[in-house]
């Protein structure tokens, strides 16, 4: 494990593999540098890349300084890019390419950006959280309620059934997973607030 320290004196955590062009992985809600998929991903871009598996503030290794802001998270991704030697590529997963796009927009030196299905509303018909979403899902957190977040981040953030939810309760060693990062959902949900509009410009 390495780790950098952020704008705001934040620890952000990560791990390097491979040779090539710099690649940060940025990722999105649940999940983290250790999650299971993100190493194989990191594993497999290896070959190409030297990737830059890093957890996102209050996840994993990484600090959580207080408060919170979208901002912040921008800082760490460009303390990140400093550290990979002043551009890298970066390839953001749903609401992580939500905060890739919006570090773009910013001016973070990103040479090459892929967006993993990020969540965008194409039709004002689609579905889009409740306006209400990132309150509630910061006072359930707050309660110290977990799996009533991760519950109403799926079902109103993500669009999934419940009965899907439900199945993830009892699926080995997912649930855990979940739980362990559930308090960063209401990060996730800010992010959100600025795709949809909800919020001032970070730019």
């Amino acid at each position: 494990m390495y780790s950098v320290n952020s704008k705001d004196g934040t620890k952000i955590a990560y791990d390097k593999v491979g040779r090539g062009s710099a690649l940060i992985l940025v990722a999105g809600a649940f999940s983290y540098r250790k999650f299971p998929q993100q190493v194989e991903l990191a594993n497999l871009l290896s070959e190409y890349f030297t990737v830059y598996n890093y957890d996102r503030r209050g996840r994993g290794d990484s600090g959580d300084t207080q408060p919170y802001d979208v901002g912040r998270e921008i800082e760490d991704l460009q303390a990140l890019i400093e550290e990979a030697g002043g551009s890298a590529y970066v390839w953001g997963l749903s609401s992580g390419a939500v905060l890739a796009l919006l570090a773009a927009k910013k001016g973070l030196n990103i040479t090459k950006l892929a967006l993993h299905e990020p969540p965008f509303v194409v039709k004002t018909e689609d579905r889009k959280p409740p306006k209400d979403f990132t309150r509630h899902t910061a006072e359930l957190i707050s309660k110290d309620n977990r799996a009533e977040a991760i519950k109403y981040f799926m079902t109103k953030g993500m669009g999934a059934p419940s009965f899907v939810v439900s199945m993830m309760r009892i699926m080995p060693g997912v649930w855990s997973k979940l739980m362990a990062v559930a308090h960063t959902l209401p990060y996730d949900a800010a992010l959100l607030e600025w795709l949809y509009g909800r919020k001032g410009t970070v730019c």
